[in-house]
């Protein structure tokens, strides 16, 4: 018997954190697992003390706002540490957060293992050398973090990234449009918003215009949205009902809308290494706050934002952020791409690249075995 602490924060990491938590109970079934998450950490048998659903947010000056929950929810954990004492706390995600639960657990002497670990290479090496001090062992999945963390001196193992055995494709490309009612020999933009209510917000409405456009000058495309969990369909729907748009709706199937895509749009995230892994040619488009922007630019200074692209150190995906992330702009990239398909054929090599950088399968299991280990169970 053991007890493993977990603490995970917005859906992403919630999600990563669930598979690694089922991988363990293969391994070792009697290994008992509590702390902060949401809906897939529950459905997977955590004890939820804290569900930080309500208050995921993006960029700095919305993380602000929540600063006193925050730090209240530190100190429920913290408690939660000396009651129930775990013999390891997994950490994934939630980088300003997780950062401080390391010091918390250093001081606690209990080993911590991180996993989707502070974006050192981005946000600034001092984040590799605060893991590092603090004993965090990093368990990695890009190659550039386990680059940045080593030179830290941080405790790393390079895992791979768990999507390289999640990702999967059920059926053929035929068999797929019939099962979700599209015509196989029409080409298939797919529309991905993102998870969070924000992205829906301010994408969504940037990507339906996009869609109604092009539609209009032609009748060759069809559009469908693959609705991310806890995304409120009916939300959706009212928000498509205000453009002249014929579009698909679908609960789930991101990845069988992916690989039938002659292109997607799709919000800056886990979805675009989702496509990079099916090869799929995107447009990337993100927005934030301009305080968050401002900060950003200022502090990183760095060239993309998309993960294909920074993982290939170049553009391989177009990227419209801010101001650029509106529908003439998306209109003129997308058809840019799908007028001539040389290009969509060399993204495709491109992201095979990238494909091959993230490591081989096997990711979720070494990850927990990584855990065990440091557990001691």
């Amino acid at each position: 018997m053991g007890n493993i602490m977990v603490v995970a924060g917005e859906t992403s990491g919630d999600m990563h954190a669930a598979r690694v938590v089922r991988e363990i109970k293969k391994i070792n079934p009697d290994v008992n697992f509590f702390g902060m998450g949401s809906a897939f950490l529950r459905e997977a048998g955590v004890d939820i003390l804290i569900d930080p659903q309500e208050i995921s947010t993006i960029g700095f000056g919305e993380a602000l706002k929540n600063i006193n929950i925050h730090l209240k929810n530190l100190q429920t954990l913290k408690r939660a540490i000396t009651v129930r004492k775990p013999d390891v706390i997994f950490l994934v995600d939630n980088p300003g957060f997780n950062m401080l639960m390391a010091r918390i657990a250093y001081k606690k002497k209990v080993p911590v293992v991180n996993y989707f670990s502070p974006s050192a290479w981005i946000w600034g090496r001092w984040r590799a050398r605060w893991m590092a001090r603090y004993n965090a062992t990093i368990a990695s999945v890009f190659p550039m973090e386990a680059r940045v963390y080593r030179e830290a001196g941080a405790d790393l193992v390079f895992v791979g990234h768990p999507l390289i055995d999640i990702v999967k494709v059920h059926g053929e490309h035929r068999e797929i449009c019939q099962d979700l009612e599209l015509d196989p020999e029409k080409k298939i933009i797919g529309l991905l918003p993102g998870s969070r209510k924000q992205e829906i917000d301010s994408l969504l409405p940037e990507m339906l215009k996009t869609a109604e456009r092009i539609q209009k000058e032609t009748a060759d495309y069809q559009f469908i949205i693959p609705l991310a969990k806890g995304i409120d369909k009916e939300k959706v729907s009212r928000m498509a009902a205000n453009y002249e748009l014929i579009l698909k709706l679908v609960e789930g199937k991101a990845y069988e809308v992916m690989s039938i895509s002659d292109l997607i749009i799709t919000a800056s995230g886990t979805a675009t290494l989702e496509a990079a892994i099916i090869g799929t040619p995107m447009v990337i488009i993100y927005k934030v706050s301009p305080f968050t922007y401002r900060l950003g630019k200022k502090v990183l200074g760095i060239e993309y934002i998309g993960m294909p692209n920074i993982i290939a150190n170049r553009e391989i995906a177009p990227e419209l952020i801010q101001e650029k992330a509106n529908s003439d702009y998306i209109y003129k990239t997308a058809m840019s791409l799908l007028n001539k398909p040389h290009l969509l054929n060399n993204t495709r090599v491109e992201l095979r690249y990238v494909k091959e950088k993230l490591g081989s399968s096997g990711a979720l299991k070494r990850t927990a075995e990584l855990l065990l280990k440091k557990g001691g169970l």
